[in-house]
């Protein structure tokens, strides 16, 4: 399972379904989710279905539960596919469906990083990490999640 979507109890679910708040399902074959320094995030297979994005192209704000489904969501660029992504995201290549995201704490060294700052940019993920360490919060696969939205 990918760990972003651990909080996410029937429970959870429920009370955000009450709110109003849409879950669309994507398949993942997730890869490594915490990679050692300087390695680039590796392919990873996927699929949306045409119901998943067609909810993204009529959400207001799009949330993804983990980099991996940031990646997927970046690749199929608001349509129905199933594949592989390849796709690195950085500052420079920006996002253009994603409007923010839950993720675990990652290695200050991790490529994830900049996926993150690509999403809420630079100083609300430093700001972010820095209570994170402040604050004792457990680190990535096992760990504690946060929400970014810029």
């Amino acid at each position: 399972m990918p760990s972003a979507g651990r909080p996410f109890s029937r429970r959870v679910l429920d009370a955000l379904a009450a709110r109003g708040v849409r879950v669309a399902d994507i398949t993942l074959h997730c890869g490594v989710s915490s990679l050692e320094r300087g390695e680039m995030p590796y392919p990873e297979r996927f699929k949306v279905s045409a119901a998943t994005a067609e909810a993204v192209n009529a959400a207001e704000r799009v949330i993804a539960v983990g980099t991996t489904v940031v990646r997927a969501l970046e690749t199929a660029a608001g349509e129905p596919f199933e594949g592989w992504t390849r796709l690195v995201i950085t500052p420079e290549t920006g996002v253009s469906i994603v409007d923010g995201i839950i993720t675990g704490w990652h290695e200050p060294d991790a490529s994830h990083l900049l996926m993150l700052e690509a999403i809420a940019g630079r100083e609300l993920v430093e700001r972010s990490y820095a209570a994170a360490l402040a604050h004792g919060y457990r680190w990535h696969e096992f760990g504690d999640s946060h929400l970014l939205i810029p």
